[in-house]
């Protein structure tokens, strides 16, 4: 969960790098069975993350979390 501006930008910064890690395997794996078997935990982890930015932009910076 991200709870700061601090922990936002950090989530931001880890898409971005993980974007660019499934963009080089499309470039430099061959086999589509192998792309997929390598990049599936990284589509996982930033639908994950991706959600987690969604609840927090959904919350005002007013408002307390508990």
């Amino acid at each position: 969960m991200i709870n700061n501006e601090q922990e936002f930008n950090t989530t931001l910064e880890r898409i971005a790098r993980l974007q660019k890690q499934v963009v080089h395997l499309r470039e430099v794996e061959n086999n589509p069975e192998n792309y997929r078997l390598s990049v599936g935990g990284f589509l996982a982890e930033l639908d994950r993350m991706n959600l987690e930015i969604r609840e927090y932009l959904w919350s005002h910076p007013n408002q307390k979390t508990a």
